[in-house]
């Protein structure tokens, strides 16, 4: 049996509840600001987690609506996330891949060219993960979230986060350090260039350390990002 005795993630209820109350498709981006360990809906904590080393730094563990594996979130990664209702049951990983397609053109319209996707729920550049996404579905209720890598601590990852028990064909047994990339490090983020700009923008931040890259990135999607037409969608229609 899984273990519910950890707190629900909590940083989209308000979308959520928004969504539910009036019809509307909702969409955010933020920048994460704590470092918080989450568990898939259905993960086993103890077989996913260094749950010793978490307790003993103190970091919190939550559990998400959503499946999929345990992740680490710290303040270089950025979540998007879409609430809608209305839409119909059923057709999951048509939905998936619509959503999954909408933020890749995104990405590309802040200039993130080139991020695909790989297995079900995974973006990646090249071959190395550079997000994770997961959906929850009720009668009621889509809700899909993804944490995208900006600039991620990935000692923080192995210290947490075990090897996953279950994993996409792509990442070959690979471990956290050689399987997860990076938006910043890929897209040649230096000194003299923000994620996504061009060296010579008023908007582009001045601190490159990976908290304000992950902001900025956070700023260009809020700026950027309209809700999916999911009634439109393959998903509706196949």
């Amino acid at each position: 049996m899984v273990d519910r005795t950890y707190c629900q993630y909590p940083y989209d209820d308000d979308l959520i509840a928004a969504t539910l109350r009036d019809g509307q498709t909702r969409v955010r981006a933020y920048r994460f600001t704590e470092k918080v360990a989450v568990l898939g809906s259905g993960s086993y904590a103890e077989a996913e987690l260094h749950l010793d080393v978490c307790h003993k730094d103190r970091v919190p563990v939550l559990r998400r609506r959503g499946e999929g594996c345990a992740v680490i979130l710290d303040p270089a990664n950025v979540i998007v996330s879409v609430a809608a209702t209305g839409i119909p049951f059923g057709h999951h990983r048509q939905q998936f891949d619509t959503l999954t397609t909408w933020l890749i053109e995104g990405l590309a319209r802040i200039g993130m060219p080139g991020v695909s996707q790989a297995g079900i729920c995974d973006l990646v550049l090249g071959d190395r993960k550079i997000g994770g996404a997961c959906l929850h579905r009720s009668r009621d209720l889509l809700y899909y979230t993804v944490s995208l890598l900006v600039d991620p601590d990935l000692e923080n990852v192995k210290r947490y986060l075990k090897h996953p028990p279950r994993e996409p064909e792509y990442r070959r047994g690979r471990a956290h350090r050689d399987f997860m990339g990076s938006l910043a490090k890929s897209l040649a983020v230096d000194d003299s260039a923000g994620v996504g700009c061009n060296g010579t923008d008023s908007n582009c931040p001045t601190d490159h350390t990976s908290g304000a890259n992950a902001e900025h990135v956070a700023e260009l999607l809020r700026s950027t990002l309209r809700p999916p037409d999911l009634q439109q969608s393959p998903a509706v229609a196949a």
